[in-house]
């Protein structure tokens, strides 16, 4: 093959590799768990139209209207506060002493030469470790999410997320888990505190979010493989 051959093959195979690269879809925005939920059908099949009454569309005349089947959108209000606090102190002493004094025959030390039979071992362990770990954390604002499933007890299986754009990066905030219709409020919004099996998620990409991650080999000596 001659070498303007090869060179061709090689500009080939890297155009190939940089078109890989830009399908590629992002595992962090493109996470199937937390996809837009939609009916099984958008036209909405063909009914008998009462005047008063229509199967599918009944609500309370004296109750809000609030989120009941799958597509419907809730808010969900989060107000999430944690503390945490631990410490420990661990101390660990032992002392060892054992001594073997010259052994006699017929009233005499026994020795040779320079060296006598009289030993005396000692030894001394000395341990200890102290740890703390203090942690707060807070998280307010809402998120409009969607009933994804209605379970046979009547709890609605809802998730959502929302995206937005800032300066040098992008923040997004999911949400998903168990809400009763009973915990539902009037204004059709439920607070974080009453989703069961609660999932939610506040992270970011971009610029700022890479600054904050430490480097590969600083994440290595961190762990504990590290024997040091």
């Amino acid at each position: 093959m001659a070498f303007e051959d090869v060179k061709k093959v090689t500009l080939v195979l890297v155009l190939v590799g940089l078109q890989a690269c830009t399908i590629m879809p992002d595992p962090i925005s493109n996470d199937p768990a937390y996809a837009p939920v939609m009916t099984a059908s958008m036209v909405p099949p063909i009914i008998n139209k009462g005047g008063i009454y229509q199967p599918g569309y009944s609500q309370g005349l004296f109750a809000d209207r609030r989120a009941m089947r799958v597509g419907d959108i809730l808010s969900v209000v989060l107000d999430e506060r944690t503390n945490s606090s631990k410490s420990a102190d661990t101390e660990v002493k032992k002392d060892n002493s054992i001594t073997f004094d010259e052994s006699t025959l017929l009233g005499k030390g026994v020795s040779f030469g320079d060296y006598s039979l009289g030993t005396a071992l000692s030894q001394e362990r000395d341990f200890s470790g102290e740890s703390s770990s203090d942690q707060s954390n807070s998280l307010s604002g809402s998120i409009a999410v969607t009933v994804a499933e209605v379970l046979p007890n009547g709890l609605m299986v809802v998730r959502g997320e929302k995206w937005m754009t800032l300066n040098r990066g992008e923040e997004f905030i999911r949400v998903s888990g168990l809400v009763r219709p009973e915990d539902v409020q009037p204004d059709n919004s439920v607070s974080s505190t009453r989703l069961a099996d609660a999932r939610i998620t506040y992270s970011g990409t971009g610029d700022l979010a890479d600054s904050n991650k430490q480097g590969w080999a600083s994440r290595f000596f961190n762990t504990e493989f590290w024997p040091f």
